[in-house]
């Protein structure tokens, strides 16, 4: 959520960054219900201090002998009075929450300008892609053929979107999940949490997922959602909290099942398992001062690369555009991994720095060494990595010409020495 004091003393700035999310203005609508809620405010304030003052006067009367008769009846004229505007008070504060609730993070200045993720701009390039001596196939046709990954079976338990894996190569993925977790917390700082995926919908609200997104996640209650990604509950640890200045950095990491409608992608990815409904993904999420934000953008981006890198799989790094960035993220880097079977990169890990716009809507503070005030904490999040696309994408790179599959050398321990999958 944004910070309503700063978009009042700052009304063009706060428009041109709305601009740039392809928004109209938006702060004339928004300045008046704050100055009509203003007003409102001070006239209660008005008229509990008249109020008080006439109680005061009842009692002077009284004792005095005069009739306090037409105290008694303003008084109560001014209780009415007071309730009718505290309603009003309330109904414009709900209002103003909502169309804040509504509005996206303002980016950072470095994100480029555009419509779509062909305005993506590319930092680098990371491996050499394979030259095969034969045409690759996609991931779902050599799971098929290995007799491994069942799509028929999987529509018939849960219907579209969902896929079965068996034998290795569901031990693969499994071995993916658990390689990127050691590697996290073994080595990068991160505290493994094990969270529940199923979360209420202030949770969901906190890191922005309500309610814009409302369509995309999976609600099981009258306040219970599916988590769409662990960076709802690991963020969430730290909500209406105070933390001290030397707690930060916190790092946190989860391996979890994760749950989405895909509602605004129909048609797109229908065939293998690139987009589904239930996934795996271990995801990264840091929380930090305002001065260490940047520097952990970078740093979480890094360690999703290294994974990668030690699995000897070709990717690139882009920086999103405008008109790509997400709802919370002041600035993203998507990190696509190269899939030959569709001679094409694609996105295996998002890393964002949201500012303090969930820690606003989550009231997640900390007190920064030596002042007495609280300052709103800074939260990253970053896929490291989506482990059914790393599945995806060492089947596809590590595919061989008889449709068997190699293991990256840095699996090989956590598949009980199998150094290749075949039928």
């Amino acid at each position: 959520m944004l910070d309503l004091k700063w978009i009042r003393e700052n009304p063009e700035a706060f428009d041109a960054a709305m601009k740039r999310r392809g928004l109209p203005p938006q702060s004339g609508e928004l300045l008046k219900l704050d100055a009509d809620k203003r007003k409102i405010q001070t006239e209660v304030q008005e008229v509990q201090a008249r109020r008080n003052a006439a109680a005061k006067e009842i009692g002077k009367a009284k004792a005095s002998g005069a009739d306090a008769e037409p105290l008694i009846r303003e008084v109560a004229d001014l209780k009415g009075a007071a309730q009718d505007l505290e309603t009003q008070e309330r109904d414009l504060q709900a209002e103003l929450d909502a169309a804040l609730a509504g509005l996206p993070n303002i980016m950072k200045d470095e994100v480029p300008d555009g419509a779509s993720e062909d305005d993506n701009v590319e930092l680098r390039r990371v491996g050499d892609i394979s030259a095969f001596d034969f045409e690759p196939k996609e991931h779902y046709e050599l799971g098929e053929a290995l007799g491994m990954m069942d799509f028929e079976t999987a529509a018939k338990l849960s219907g579209s979107r969902f896929v079965v894996t068996s034998g290795q190569i569901a031990r693969l993925e499994r071995a993916l999940a658990a390689f990127m977790v050691d590697v996290h917390t073994l080595e990068k700082g991160y505290l493994e949490v094990s969270p529940p995926v199923m979360v209420r919908a202030d949770a969901m609200f906190g890191t922005g997922q309500l309610p814009k997104f409302a369509e995309d996640a999976y609600r099981t209650g009258e306040d219970q959602y599916m988590i769409p990604t662990s960076e709802v509950p690991l963020t969430n640890l730290v909500r209406e909290s105070i933390l001290s200045e030397d707690e930060l950095p916190k790092r946190f990491t989860a391996h979890t099942l994760c749950f989405r409608s895909e509602a605004g992608s129909a048609g797109k990815d229908t065939a293998g398992m690139l987009r589904q409904h239930q996934f795996a993904k271990v995801e990264m999420v840091s929380i930090t001062t305002p001065e260490q934000s940047d520097d952990e953008h970078e740093r979480m981006t890094a360690c999703a690369e290294d994974i990668l890198k030690r699995l000897d799989l070709p990717y690139r790094v882009v920086m999103l555009c405008s008109g790509d960035t997400g709802f919370g993220a002041r600035k993203t880097y998507d990190i696509e991994v190269w899939l030959p079977g569709q001679d094409s990169y694609r996105e295996i890990s998002s890393c964002s720095t949201c500012g303090d716009f969930q820690a606003r809507r989550m009231k997640a503070r900390y007190r920064p060494e030596g002042e007495k005030g609280t300052q709103f904490v800074h939260t990253l999040n970053g896929s490291g990595l989506a482990v059914g696309r790393t599945l995806i994408a060492v089947m596809e790179n590590y595919q061989q010409a008889d449709g068997s599959i190699k293991i990256p050398e840095v699996l090989v321990p956590y598949m009980g020495g199998v150094t290749e999958i075949r039928a």
